[in-house]
């Protein structure tokens, strides 16, 4: 499959790391314009120096902000004007008993991972409608469908973005313009790394690590290992394309096989 996304543009949010960098890299090695995407200039430019290495001669836009907040939402969409794919990746997660969140954890996670993605689909969505063509996504979790009991404020903003993503489906019906979610499985990034040693042995080596954390809390995974996050983009990069003009409305899954369902 050839897939040539020359002459568009495309906004991966959280994207100086982990999944969102691999998005980039995957989105601008199919020939898009891509504008990265963090809190701070420093970290962006980093990132863009690094995918430039990855991806030589790519067209990578430093697109600084925090879109978590109306004011960062509303510098990058100025700056930015026009997005002919949106990747909703930014987001957070950390363990914590159910018990011990706050009201003020509750109201962080629903706003860095919930909030800032409805803000940015307010703002990009109506002129790929009106241009009839253009790709909204949002990287969802397994979490959003197996709630895990050490991080239930988490899981509920994936489940959150289930609902988003079908509900500006409906919104685009007809307009060429297709919404999805991408369900990620238990992916390896170095914030991922930190999380698996907060729950497991910190003297194990990585690999038994990581399998004492896949045997002891992901059990049902079915390739009995994390997800690589070029794994993840691929699955974006398919989503973004021509090809996939008649997937709309979906939550794909990219998750190891880990949640237990027939159904994608």
């Amino acid at each position: 499959m050839q897939i040539d996304l020359s002459g568009r543009t495309a906004l991966v949010t959280g994207s100086t790391q982990g999944i969102g960098a691999a998005i980039a890299a995957g989105l601008a090695r199919a020939g898009a314009r891509v504008a990265v995407n963090g809190r701070s200039e420093e970290s962006v430019a980093q990132a863009v120096a690094h995918l430039f290495s990855l991806v030589p001669g790519a067209d990578f836009v430093a697109a600084p902000a925090d879109v978590a907040t109306e004011e960062g939402a509303g510098r990058l969409t100025e700056q930015l004007p026009r997005v002919d794919v949106l990747v909703n990746n930014l987001g957070i997660f950390g363990a914590q008993p159910a018990l011990e969140i706050s009201d003020a954890e509750w109201r962080r996670y629903f706003e860095v991972n919930v909030l800032a993605a409805v803000r940015l689909t307010r703002a990009y969505l109506p002129g790929m409608m009106e241009r009839e063509w253009g790709r909204v996504q949002y990287i969802a979790s397994d979490s959003a469908v197996v709630t895990p009991k050490e991080m239930i404020h988490y899981g509920m903003t994936k489940s959150a973005l289930l609902g988003v993503s079908r509900g500006f489906a409906k919104e685009a019906a007809g307009t060429g313009v297709t919404v999805n979610s991408v369900i990620a499985g238990p992916t390896h990034t170095g914030g991922v790394e930190d999380f698996v040693y907060e729950l497991v042995d910190r003297d194990l080596p990585w690999d038994e690590a990581q399998r004492a954390f896949m045997r002891q809390y992901r059990p049902q995974s079915l390739i009995q290992r994390l997800i690589e996050p070029e794994e993840i983009a691929h699955m974006v990069v398919y989503l973004s394309s021509n090809q996939a003009s008649a997937t709309t409305g979906g939550a794909l899954r990219v998750d190891g096989g880990y949640v237990d369902s027939i159904l994608p």
